[in-house]
């Protein structure tokens, strides 16, 4: 099985061909697992899966958390998909992407940088708190996308000097918190000077910090813009464990839209997968 390893400022993803439709749909949860095991697999945080588009998109992905169950939408793997695509003749410079979360957008900027736009919000909870061992925290509830994709975005000016057995335990509790029905991907967030700010995301599916995280960056946009925390007329930078991404959106009446998000798109190598 031909396979291309590709990452997002950190984030790791297998791409599969599947234009043929030679993989059924029922068995790609357990090829992802499989793939993405790092000591026997070939290691990622997710694979994706390229098909056909079934409306009027260049081409079509299905995308998978590395314990093998499928994501709404990945903002990391979209930016890596669309130089997929571009690389591999499947669309242009500019190009659409059905995912099952609604099409999203994408655009070459140069031969390792894309943007892509990502699906609207479809829910926004401001102003919740959250109970852990008896202490509250704050938190902006997102929803990218229909079905959503669920983002917890908790500010924290001090994760970053926080013990990381401590750090983990919490974004694992907050997880799977009951405010959450189908659980959340969790960021905590640090304001720096101006539009900048630092971040980690615990991912659902992956179920531990990833070195960067897309949708989870187009979330915290959404929620500091609607805090004023930040000035959403001008692109959001974040600070990530794997590099810098940058998001710019549309903000009017408390409602965001039209989220761009900008960042590299590496190709690592690619190889054959043989199960022996």
């Amino acid at each position: 099985m031909r396979f291309t390893k590709m990452h997002g400022a950190g984030n790791d993803f297998i791409i599969i061909d599947n234009m043929d439709g030679t993989i059924l749909p029922e068995d790609m949860g357990a090829l992802a697992k499989k793939l993405c095991a790092f000591h026997t697999g070939i290691g990622a945080d997710g694979m994706m899966i390229v098909r056909p588009a079934r409306k009027d998109g260049d081409f079509a992905m299905s995308f998978f958390n590395s314990d093998g169950s499928e994501g709404e939408m990945c903002g990391n793997g979209a930016r890596c998909i669309a130089r997929y695509g571009f690389d591999k003749g499947l669309a242009g410079e500019n190009m659409s992407i059905e995912t099952i979360s609604g099409t999203v957008l994408g655009r070459r900027i140069s031969e390792k940088l894309y943007s892509v736009r990502l699906n609207d919000p479809s829910v926004i909870k401001t102003g919740l708190r959250l109970c852990v061992d008896g202490r509250e925290y704050g938190c902006c509830y997102v929803e990218l996308g229909v079905p959503g994709l669920p983002h917890a975005v908790v500010p924290m000016q001090s994760f970053d000097t926080m013990d990381r057995s401590g750090l983990f335990e919490l974004g694992k509790a907050l997880r799977s918190h009951a405010a959450f029905p189908k659980g959340a991907n969790v960021s905590f967030v640090k304001q720096l000077e101006g539009n900048k700010l630092k971040a980690v995301t615990f991912e659902r599916g992956v179920e531990d910090f990833t070195l960067a995280c897309g949708t989870g960056c187009a979330s915290i946009a959404s929620a500091r813009t609607l805090s004023g925390d930040v000035n959403g007329a001008e692109p959001v930078h974040i600070s990530r464990p794997g590099g810098e991404l940058s998001v710019r959106l549309e903000h009017e009446n408390g409602n965001i839209r039209d989220i761009w998000l900008t960042g590299p798109a590496a190709l690592v190598f690619e190889g054959e997968y043989i199960d022996t």
